[in-house]
């Protein structure tokens, strides 16, 4: 009964992201690295290059998608194929659904064990209506634990591109990316490579960059790992401008170094 109970949920997870060509993963070892930054930066710079764009927040504890979109206020419904995610506009080039659409307020906690956790996971796997997807791209929240256990199992038999792991400079933050590159690795999930967030501070008035904690330990870990060095991200003030709307950086702010990583970014993933 058991088996037979897991063979109908990988059917089901198989049915769901059937019509998506592309799956990307999110990941890192160390909360507040800037993950859901990437995520929705990478989803929109996507669209930017005419794909269709889905994105999905599993980060149960801390989901920043619908903040970072401007998205707080939607709610989400059912159809008889499932949940319906949230589109930005009239266009449907980019589908978003994250368990904050479920919370009456942004500072409710989820306070749940494991096994909740797990079954929401698999919900947002099994029962969201994505349609035709170029690109889906998964947000994960922090660690190795039960959360990226369940995305990993899922992924196993659906089309997975890899992962994107991102860091920033600083020691500790670069110790718990190493567990997360062990992580992929002893659980078979490709590595795309390392993104370094948070690399020095650009001026808003001179443009200067200044390396406020370090520089260069995302891409000397991703040789050390034998991976590729996606590229590095500043903190950059007119980045804030771009949160809670819609607006990719390459659009907004073409000409930052910000805009030139994920152009490359995109060029590196896109196949």
């Amino acid at each position: 009964m058991c088996n037979k109970k897991i063979c109908n949920s990988k059917l089901q997870i198989l049915e769901m992201l059937d019509k998506v060509k592309h799956i990307i993963l999110v990941l890192s070892g160390k909360g507040g690295v800037g993950k859901s930054t990437v995520s929705t930066q990478t989803a929109l710079a996507l669209r930017e290059n005419g794909l269709k764009v889905g994105l999905l927040d599993i980060d149960l504890c801390g989901p920043s998608v619908p903040y970072l979109l401007g998205l707080e206020q939607c709610e989400i419904y059912q159809c008889e194929d499932g949940w319906v995610p949230i589109y930005t506009d009239a266009s449907k080039t980019l589908a978003v659904m994250s368990i904050g659409f479920l919370l009456k307020n942004r500072n409710d906690p989820i306070i749940w064990r494991g096994p909740k956790k797990t079954m929401m996971i698999k919900t947002f796997l099994n029962d969201v209506k994505w349609d035709d997807l170029d690109y889906l791209i998964i947000d994960t929240p922090p660690g190795t634990s039960d959360e990226h256990i369940t995305v990993m199992e899922c992924m196993r038999d659906v089309r997975c591109d890899g992962a994107i792991i991102v860091t920033t400079p600083q020691g500790v933050a670069l110790d718990d990316v190493r567990k997360e590159l062990t992580f992929c690795k002893k659980t078979g999930i490709r590595i795309l490579g390392i993104l370094e967030n948070m690399s020095g501070f650009v001026c808003p008035s001179c443009s200067n960059c200044t390396n406020i904690f370090s520089s260069n330990g995302g891409a000397e870990l991703a040789k050390l790992a034998g991976v590729p060095h996606l590229g590095t991200v500043p903190i950059d003030p007119r980045m804030g401008v771009l949160t809670g709307t819609t607006s990719s950086v390459l659009k907004e702010i073409p000409e930052s170094n910000t805009a030139t990583t994920f152009k490359n970014l995109i060029q590196k993933i896109v196949v």
